[in-house]
């Protein structure tokens, strides 16, 4: 009797502050629709994805850094001091004293066509004394200076190898590819954030329901037991039957506190979806703003794989992938072409005595020069490193094309079978329904004998039991139910349409 005692007590005890400690904490009523926000806002899992297409869109817009053009500008002085000596004909000559000051600027860079460009300017001007000899004596210095250089365009389009794809156009071709299987990465991401906060809230009103039941089977268990003892005060009812409904009772106490424990473990896993935060979220107690409900589905097959086929990113992302390897294949193709380069230049030259002489005629355009040819490079080993590069990307295009079929095949078995279970978890909410229904009327028919002497108080408590766990299996029903609607709109990709989610990615 003491331990009977001792186990109401702590059982209370319990009960009262977890009661308490639920006061205390903040309430806030919160529907599906505000968790989806929150999530979109906050979540953390989204957060990083999020980063993901930024990351990826830099990497694009550095991919055409191979076209922007490039400065070049140097200058150079130069001296040089030469001893006298005696020509052919054995003639003296006096030591000579150079200098040479150089200047030169140019840009260069690559066009989308894969024609390189060399825009070139420079000039020499060079400048000193000769001393003059007669017999090999000194007779005076002469001073000497001369200024020459130009203007010069140069060009290099290749032909063949590097004409309709080179290395820059694959870089950009890649990373515009990549940019959106990134896209598609984070939209994926938020597809599964979104089922699983929609999962999380089921299971919050759930767990909620399933205090209320666990609540009304305790109550249902205290009427009984204050019956009962009071049969047994009359001698009406043995005291074993008392026993037994004391039993009961704290038997259901156990089961609400196990729920009420259950309902603060989903309440942080919704948490955890919500927020970056949690310690702000800590102590604030959601309250689900709706309730289980089992609205019936009409459902097509064909429609369901039709979405899935256009609406999966992971398939959209392996149609991706497979494109990249085509763009690779046809780099690596136009690799196994001989290098045949076509090549001219022109310009316009000019000299004078200093720099400005120079400038001038130059601009007068009166010494042009330009020339042009081929250039052809052949690989004399076969080119085996180019070859084997196609071969390889070949098998992984194979390889590709076969998991795109498996891919699209597991999205239909996925689809096919979320549609059974959707039907079939709502027959279930049906039979569940009928079940609790049933099992109510008879505890009340139960009941009724009870009163008048005609059953046991071990029927009655063997049908509240009943009653409980009937009630419970219908909250479980409804949550697969939901769960199985929001997986299979996942299995489709329509996750997003479902809850009328419009997702913008820049």
């Amino acid at each position: 009797m003491n331990a009977i005692r001792f186990a109401r007590f702590a059982s209370t005890l319990l009960i009262g502050l977890l009661a308490a400690r639920a006061q205390a904490a903040e309430p806030r009523s919160i529907s599906l629709e505000e968790c989806f926000q929150l999530a979109l806002e906050k979540n953390l899992d989204i957060r990083i994805q999020r980063l993901t297409p930024e990351i990826t869109r830099a990497s694009v817009y550095g991919s055409y850094g191979a076209y922007e053009p490039t400065f070049n500008a140097g200058m150079s002085y130069r001296s040089s001091t030469q001893p006298g000596g005696f020509d052919e004909q054995n003639r003296p000559f006096g030591q000579a004293q150079s200098k040479t000051e150089s200047f030169n600027a140019g840009i260069t860079g690559l066009l989308p066509t894969g024609t390189r460009y060399d825009v070139s300017l420079g000039y020499n001007d060079v400048f000193g004394a000769r001393e003059i000899a007669i017999d090999g004596v000194p007779i005076g210095v002469q001073q000497f200076e001369n200024t020459s250089g130009g203007i010069r365009l140069s060009l290099t389009q290749p032909l063949l190898r590097n004409f309709w794809i080179d290395a820059p156009r694959l870089n950009i071709q890649l990373s515009q590819k990549n940019l959106q299987i990134s896209e598609l990465t984070l939209r994926n991401q938020i597809i599964a954030t979104v089922t699983a906060v929609e999962l999380a809230y089921l299971e919050l009103v759930a767990a909620r329901e399933t205090i209320g039941v666990s609540e009304v089977a305790l109550q249902l268990a205290e009427q009984l037991l204050r019956e009962n003892q009071k049969r047994v005060e009359v001698g009406v009812l043995a005291p074993l039957d008392e026993k037994e409904a004391q039993s009961q009772v704290a038997a259901s106490r156990a089961n609400l506190l196990g729920a009420r424990n259950n309902y603060s473990i989903r309440q942080n896993q919704l948490k955890s979806l919500l927020g970056d935060h949690f310690v702000s979220w800590h102590d604030a107690e959601l309250l689900p703003a709706e309730s289980l409900t089992a609205e019936p589905q009409t459902y097509s097959l064909q429609d369901s794989w039709s979405k899935g086929m256009t609406l999966r990113p992971d398939l959209q992302q392996a149609r991706l992938d497979l494109e990249r390897r085509h763009i690779t294949l046809k780099y690596q193709k136009n690799q196994l072409f001989p290098q045949l380069d076509l090549v001219g230049s022109y310009g316009q030259g000019g000299s004078g005595r200093e720099f400005s002489d120079a400038f001038t005629v130059t601009a007068d355009g009166n010494y042009p020069e330009y020339s042009f040819g081929a250039i052809l490079s052949v690989p004399l080993g076969g080119n085996r490193q180019a070859r084997s590069n196609v071969r390889a990307t070949q098998a992984e295009i194979e390889q590709s094309l076969l998991r795109l079929k498996k891919l699209e095949q597991d999205i239909m078995v996925q689809i096919s079978d979320g549609i059974a279970q959707a039907r079939t978890s709502y027959q279930q909410v049906q039979a569940t329904e009928e079940a609790a229904a049933f099992a109510l009327e008879a505890l009340r028919a139960e009941e009724k004998k009870l009163e008048n002497g005609k059953s046991t108080s071990f029927q009655v408590l063997q049908l509240q039991r009943i009653l409980t766990e009937r009630r419970f299996a219908n909250i479980r029903a409804r949550v697969d139910y939901n769960a199985a609607l929001a997986r299979l709109a996942q299995a489709e990709g329509s996750t997003l349409e479902r809850q009328r989610i419009n997702l913008e990615i820049r």
